[in-house]
């Protein structure tokens, strides 16, 4: 890609706001729409701007109401407001479309915000509401009405064609659930053993409790703007090295459809985003010091690690189980803040949130002398997306 169309250091994230992180429907009286204005009002006080400078939003997975937050907000004019589908998926690259948008003039400063509140509809049995198609029947009437059920599915083949084993999964849990401990935004504050791991019970085979994320309230945000209107904000940009979002056609609607060959059903569905992301960075797998990797099931961070290239098709079981992936000692340091599994569940944007701190060294869990951290969205649908962020020098 020609250097004057990339992306790549154009534009930077000057301003991170969060609400505290809720077990599900304990935000109440609170409505989403505050939630979703309390964290940009503080992503724009960290970012030293008034919140009517904000003249564009992103968003991935759900449109929320720019016209009401506008009114809510007293911005009296924007230049852009666009989203991005594919729901968890589109997470990383929603930071991404902001970059393009201020790129192109279409904005100066754009919010990228996600907000959670879950209710009587929990997203984890969401495809049981779906209406009745030939597709939604096929999976419905196999018992297959939430997606850890069907990312199940995922796991289980991976398990018959490489080895891996329901202790790799634990490791995933084990060490992020670790890395809340220490944080101070994360809710799991209980230590998991390998023990406590099996003794869980079974909610789809190979998935127990301990394999699924959370469900959580809140709501995070962050400010986007051109590299040299950064320079002169609060706080240290943090660079949009890189960006990446859309996927190869037979991932298509991943768990939708899972008539994909063992190389794609066995995955994540990021390796043609992970190629496109490291085409347009300085950097490749070797050169990331931390990575923040959607992991709404411990199953799909191992995919996602080969995917994104710091193993080998087949081999992250063997690469966890070495300790790669912990904070203390491993050579990269994964979910820092206790991810979406004993973290919180903010839709993917918890990652975001937490490789910003990375990059600007506030991190509660910081990796000594890091530079770039990935931030993955999904596995979902069409489009997944990934991220690279670089620490200003």
């Amino acid at each position: 890609m020609s250097e004057t169309f990339g992306l790549k250091d154009r534009t930077a994230i000057v301003g991170l706001g969060a609400t505290p992180y809720w077990k599900r429907g304990q935000s109440a009286p609170c409505t989403l729409q505050e939630l979703i204005c309390t964290a940009i009002i503080a992503a724009a006080a960290d970012a030293g701007i008034a919140v009517p400078d904000i003249d564009g939003f992103a968003y991935f997975a759900t449109d929320f109401d720019t016209g009401g937050l506008m009114e809510t907000l007293g911005i009296r004019e924007v230049g852009f407001s666009s989203m991005l589908t594919g729901s968890g998926g589109g997470s990383a690259g929603a930071v991404g479309l902001a970059s393009a948008a201020i790129v192109a003039g279409l904005a100066e400063t754009v919010v990228v915000v996600c907000g959670v509140q879950q209710g009587a509809l929990r997203y984890g049995a969401m495809p049981s509401t779906y209406d009745a198609t030939a597709e939604s029947c096929f999976y419905q009437s196999a018992g297959l009405v939430g997606p850890g059920h069907m990312f199940a599915l995922l796991a289980e083949r991976h398990m018959h064609l490489y080895g891996t084993t329901r202790e790799h999964f634990a490791e995933v849990a084990i060490s992020t659930r670790a890395n809340a401990l220490t944080h101070p935004a994360a809710i799991m504050k209980k230590p998991l053993t390998l023990d406590d791991y099996f003794a869980a019970p079974m909610i789809s085979t190979p998935h127990c409790l301990f394999d699924f994320c959370l469900e959580t309230d809140g709501a995070i945000a962050v400010i986007v703007t051109s590299t040299d209107r950064a320079r002169d904000l609060r706080q240290k940009p943090v660079y949009v090295h890189a960006s990446a979002q859309g996927g190869a056609g037979e991932w298509g609607r991943s768990i939708y459809w899972m008539n994909m060959p063992d190389d794609s059903f066995a995955a994540s569905g990021h390796a043609a985003v992970a190629r496109q992301l490291y085409a347009r960075a300085d950097v490749g797998p070797s050169g990331i010091d931390t990575a923040q990797i959607y992991d709404h099931f411990t199953s799909q961070v191992l995919m996602q690690l080969e995917d994104y290239g710091f193993c080998g098709k087949g081999e992250s079981g063997d690469f966890v189980a070495s300790g790669a992936i912990r904070f203390d000692g491993g050579s990269l340091p994964v979910n820092t803040d206790g991810g979406q599994l004993s973290g919180g569940y903010i839709w993917g944007m918890s990652h975001i949130r937490e490789a910003v701190d990375q990059m600007r060294g506030t991190a509660a869990n910081q990796v000594r002398d890091a530079r770039f951290a990935l931030v993955t969205g999904g596995p979902s649908d069409i489009p997944v997306s990934g991220l690279i962020l670089r620490a200003a020098a």
